[in-house]
């Protein structure tokens, strides 16, 4: 049983394999096949947290890939009313083949994912995202700003808020082998567990990563800039401390042209023009934001393949 809880559990050489089948996904995709490669196979998906996205794209993926996904809300099941989660994982998985849960806690995920019988799969947590990153690596190397036989030879920075997306990219460096600084305002740090991993694994990985506390340290140079929300959902009450917290961390024209002249810039969404990016740099940059929020499509729908593949294996 492979769960997809996070990428701290997956290899390099797996993290690859999950790609190359979304890039042959996303070929047939743009030709206009659609090979049922999950033909009848049921997704539950489990919203605790909103969603566009996320929804969207497990939603038409599944269906793409000739199975049925089932939406199910907090405010409309048990598990919302006080139903263990235990209890809701094993029904559900015993009549769905795969399951994404998108929630606050990491705990619930994993005692969900304990309970199951059925690969569960992370939509997205407060400590992390995957499958952003996922999508994230895809777009990196269509943009030839990610080659996996040479990781090395890249540097992302990420400015802004040491939360989800940051711990999300700082273990994807540590497990591929590419270059990190991290710049967030002090007390938003990363936290010190995924740290502490991250450094772990880049041993073998050679990764370089970096944590600062000045963005334009982090961004001179780099061939990959990306920034997330400052105010996530839960935090609306720390809105007005958080924007002058981080005064200075917006990726502005002034910041990015520090980064090399080609350099990308990724942003998972949604993005709020005036404070954790600008409108100059948003618009700029487009063309590589949604492809990057298109891959989320294809990314997944190789990771479901690749679970579904490990389920007969």
């Amino acid at each position: 049983m492979r769960h997809f809880l996070w990428l701290i559990d997956y290899t390099k050489e797996e993290i690859k394999e999950i790609l190359s089948i979304g890039f042959e996904i996303k070929k047939e995709t743009k030709a206009g096949v659609f090979k049922p490669y999950l033909k009848n196979k049921q997704l539950a998906m489990i919203f605790e947290k909103s969603s566009t996205r996320t929804r969207v794209s497990f939603e038409v993926g599944i269906n793409q890939l000739g199975g049925n996904g089932i939406f199910l809300s907090s405010r409309d099941i048990q598990l919302g009313r006080g139903e263990p989660i235990k209890d809701t994982a094993r029904v559900i998985s015993s009549m769905a083949d795969l399951v994404m849960i998108r929630t606050f806690g990491q705990e619930r995920l994993e005692e969900f994912a304990k309970y199951s019988k059925v690969p569960v799969i992370n939509g997205l947590t407060d400590l992390c995202h995957p499958v952003q990153l996922l999508a994230d690596i895809m777009t990196m190397i269509e943009f030839e700003k990610f080659d996996f036989d040479k990781p090395s030879q890249t540097t992302v920075a990420y400015v802004g808020d040491g939360n989800n997306m940051a711990n999300s990219w700082v273990v994807s460096a540590s497990k591929l082998g590419f270059n990190l600084k991290i710049a967030t305002p002090k007390g938003y740090e990363v936290d010190d567990f995924i740290q502490k991993k991250a450094f772990e694994f880049a041993k073998e990985s050679k990764a370089k990563i970096e944590f600062l506390y000045d963005p334009k340290e982090a961004v001179r140079e780099a061939d990959v800039v990306t920034t997330d929300t400052w105010v996530s959902m839960g935090q609306e009450e720390e809105k007005e401390k958080r924007i002058k917290d981080f005064k200075g961390f917006e990726v502005d024209k002034n910041l990015m042209s520090l980064a090399k002249k080609d350099a990308l810039f990724l942003h998972c969404l949604p993005a709020y023009r005036g404070y954790e990016v600008s409108e100059e740099v948003f618009e700029e940059h487009a063309e590589e934001i949604f492809t990057e929020a298109e891959n989320r499509l294809h990314a997944q729908k190789g990771l479901m393949v690749w679970l579904e593949k490990q389920q007969k294996n």
